[in-house]
């Protein structure tokens, strides 16, 4: 962990605390975690409030007082007086930077060798049709480093950029009249025309949501899998008929309630079972192929602040009715950020599945250092030649599955042998039982 965001306070100014209670929670890449402390005293004042923006660790977040005596003193104090020596990260994103005509000599000169910032193609052409002045102003792409034309845009629709007025060269007088008379109002016409009108942004209404510490983990690690590991695919059509006929008659005459997608995480164990070289991983440090011991299936679990994959252990070994009380638990912990990091940290196998929501079939990216992840998409319903000849056609319900697997660990003929054993398991359900 290197920063974080503090989703809520438990303690107000004012208020003592001791050894082991929990001050603030904080919310990190993969959960919330509450942050304790180690010493008695008063809580004096919050320098980072809730749901703010992120801060790095080791920045000030609170300023503590030994006890209520010294409490009282310190609201005694004057404001600057209190404030920490280092500053936090917050304080400083919001503290205006100083006019350069303020500083000192020396600051001021230093000043003028910063790299000034960029002007895009299209920004620079409306800044020099209309004149404007953008000295200062900074814009937001490359961390201010470019000014981009929604840049101008925005300055000139909050009054921030105004026009400068041209200088005119010195002309002599003599000839000035005579420059002027030749001007005719065709050429007035023709040069207003030529200055392109700038469009400003219609006043809409809409909403900036910040993104989570997770949802910023997950598109970082997303990136870097897709650019450092080969993936490679591979697809199967999956008849879930019997599936279907068992999970009704498990309900009906013995009062157990098992989902879809508990079926499919232990048809997927007993798979990795037999093909054991798809419960592998790539280890980077060492540059070669891993098979891990244990079947542990990581189940995606979407959550209001992103996506988790909590681990299955042993998914290969538990019954179906054991594999539906912990996917429930892991999932209703994931959403109310409850999860601890061993629970959700490892893992060598990964199933995502969007069936539920309607998708058919979707491609999903591997989690490393794991080797492969399933995509699982919803069943839908086909007609399909007759088994013998000379024989009706059939109506049945299909499931596509499709699995990313890196191919440095698994090739095609390997991903081949664990979907065909997978596609068998999920076709004969019963085995699934044994």
């Amino acid at each position: 962990m290197t920063h974080g965001t503090i989703s809520s306070w438990n303690k107000k100014p004012g208020e003592s605390f001791g050894p082991g209670d929990v001050l603030c929670e904080v919310e990190t890449d993969k959960a919330s975690v509450g942050f304790e402390v180690q010493d008695e005293g008063v809580l004096a004042k919050i320098l980072v409030e809730a749901n703010g923006q992120e801060i790095q660790c080791g920045s000030p977040i609170a300023l503590m007082v030994g006890d209520e005596a010294e409490y009282k003193e310190f609201l005694t104090l004057p404001e600057d007086s209190v404030t920490p020596s280092g500053s936090s990260p917050v304080d400083n994103a919001n503290k205006p930077e100083p006019d350069s005509s303020e500083l000192p000599a020396s600051t001021a000169s230093d000043t003028s060798n910063v790299e000034a910032p960029r002007l895009s193609p299209a920004a620079r052409f409306i800044v020099a049709s209309r004149g404007l002045d953008v000295t200062g102003f900074r814009g937001s792409e490359r961390g201010g480093r470019i000014i981009s034309k929604m840049d101008i845009l925005r300055g000139v629709q909050e009054g921030r950029l105004k026009s400068t007025p041209v200088s005119k060269p010195a002309v002599d007088p003599a000839t000035s009249s005579v420059a002027d008379s030749a001007v005719t109002k065709d050429t007035v016409a023709s040069t207003n025309s030529s200055a392109p009108s700038i469009s400003i942004l219609p006043q809409g209404t809409y909403t900036d949501l910040p993104n989570s510490n997770m949802r910023k983990v997950i598109a970082k690690r997303l990136a870097e899998s897709k650019a450092t590991v080969p993936h490679s695919y591979s697809a199967i059509e999956c008849e879930i008929d019997r599936l279907m006929n068992l999970r009704q008659t498990l309900k009906k005459d013995f009062g157990v309630a098992v989902s879809v997608n508990d079926l499919v995480i232990k048809s997927a164990a007993l798979a990795l079972r037999d093909v054991p070289e798809c419960n592998g991983r790539w280890s980077a440090s060492e540059g070669f192929a891993e098979l891990n011991p244990s079947v542990d299936i990581s189940v995606a679990v979407a959550t209001p602040t992103g996506l988790i994959t909590p681990i299955l252990e042993g998914a290969d070994k538990l019954g179906l009715s054991a594999i539906n009380n912990k996917v429930k638990d892991l999932a209703k912990r994931a959403r109310d950020g409850k999860l601890q990091p061993k629970e959700y940290q490892g893992g060598t196998f990964t199933i995502s599945n969007l069936g539920m929501f309607g998708i058919s079939s979707f491609t999903a990216v591997i989690n490393p250092p794991q080797a492969c992840i399933l995509a699982v998409g919803g069943g839908i319903q086909r007609v399909v030649p007759p088994v013998e000849h000379g024989g009706e056609p059939r109506v049945v319900t299909t499931m596509t599955v499709q699995m990313s697997s890196d191919r440095r660990v698994v090739d095609e003929p390997t991903a081949s042998q664990f979907l065909q054993a997978f596609q068998y398991y999920l076709s004969n359900p019963t085995l699934i039982l044994l």
